[in-house]
């Protein structure tokens, strides 16, 4: 009862930030999102009557406590349920790239774990089944189950069966890519899931946000189908705008941003009303993601090594769905 899989993080271009149903993880808003090609997890999971207790390895390091350990067994918990078995599990997970520093790693994280922990218990589940068991785990892991460009569908129903992530477009759509800036490695002190509580119950716009967000999902589904960069650009850029000023006028306020995301901010700003086509977006921390076309990329990642501090540059295709590998990690 073993199985391995590997998932890519995704980057939301309509943000999700705010649930409904803390227990279903069912969001206030849809989102839209581009799968990452360079981005990943990959976990194996084994069910044995071995093992004594569930524990999780996540890169090189066993977990022993804490909210990532809870977050698993949870997560092994329903699964376990789903399948109607009772061993408890081994998981081993990596990440190519750093964890909970605002790249989305329990996006991909927890769709890995969604789909090897289905297999090894013996499940077979659809896409649509699967997207709904990682967003029992993480809201954006839905997400991650598909390539290419994705719509998490907000649903109506108070069972959750009609919020699922599904593909608008394929990862070969068009040349639309993501470069992702790194400007910090830290784990980021405000977790996600806090951040979105804390600033649904305080601050006085979030209200305004949720009442522009359908706009948002609309301009950027057509802009996705029809090609159109400037449409998704401007559309992202503003959406993740409005949602940080909502971070920001959360009591106390959240601002994730640190000072080479402002600098990368305003390059990206100046570089537009010189001609250069490029807008960004930020999820919840400090790293800068740059939408482009693939024309313009090596343009602004030369332009990127003038600005100071930044840790890492990674160049972003369109990625695959998740998927089952042969590797096992154990």
């Amino acid at each position: 009862m073993k199985a391995s899989a590997i998932a890519n993080s995704n980057i939301a271009l309509v943000k999700y930030w705010g649930k409904r149903d803390k227990r279903l993880f069912l969001p206030y808003n849809g989102s839209i999102s581009m799968t990452l090609d360079g981005l990943y997890t990959h976990t194996t999971v084994e069910f044995d009557s071995r093992y004594g207790k569930d524990t999780f390895t996540l890169n090189g390091k066993e977990v022993m406590q804490g909210d990532e350990l809870e977050e698993v067994v949870n997560h092994l918990n329903l699964i376990r349920e789903m399948a109607k078995i009772n061993q408890k599990a081994r998981v081993v997970s990596k990440n190519n790239f750093p964890t909970a520093a605002g790249l989305a790693s329990s996006a991909s994280g927890l769709a890995a774990l969604s789909m090897a922990g289905a297999k090894a218990a013996g499940l077979n589940l659809s896409k649509k089944e699967l997207s709904i068991l990682a967003r029992r785990g993480s809201g954006s892991a839905s997400r991650s189950i598909e390539g290419g460009f994705v719509e998490w569908l907000r649903g109506e129903k108070t069972d959750g069966t009609d919020s699922y992530a599904t593909q608008i477009a394929p990862q070969d759509h068009w040349d639309f890519r993501i470069i992702t800036v790194i400007t910090s490695g830290k784990e980021k002190k405000i977790k996600s899931r806090a951040g979105m509580a804390q600033t649904v119950a305080t601050s006085a716009y979030y209200k305004d946000w949720l009442a522009t967000v359908e706009e948002d999902l609309k301009k950027v589904r057509e802009g996705i189908l029809k090609k159109d960069f400037k449409l998704v650009g401007e559309t992202a850029e503003y959406n993740c705008l409005k949602m940080h000023a909502t971070m920001m006028t959360t009591r106390p306020p959240i601002i994730y941003w640190n000072p080479t995301t402002m600098d990368i901010i305003h390059s990206v700003l100046e570089w537009r009303d010189n001609g250069l086509g490029a807008y960004f977006t930020i999820d919840a921390g400090p790293q800068v993601k740059i939408m482009c076309m693939e024309k313009d990329m090596n343009e602004i990642k030369q332009r990127l090594k003038e600005i100071k501090n930044i840790q890492d540059v990674i160049v972003c295709r369109p990625g695959e769905g998740a998927r089952l590998v042969d590797k096992h990690l154990f």
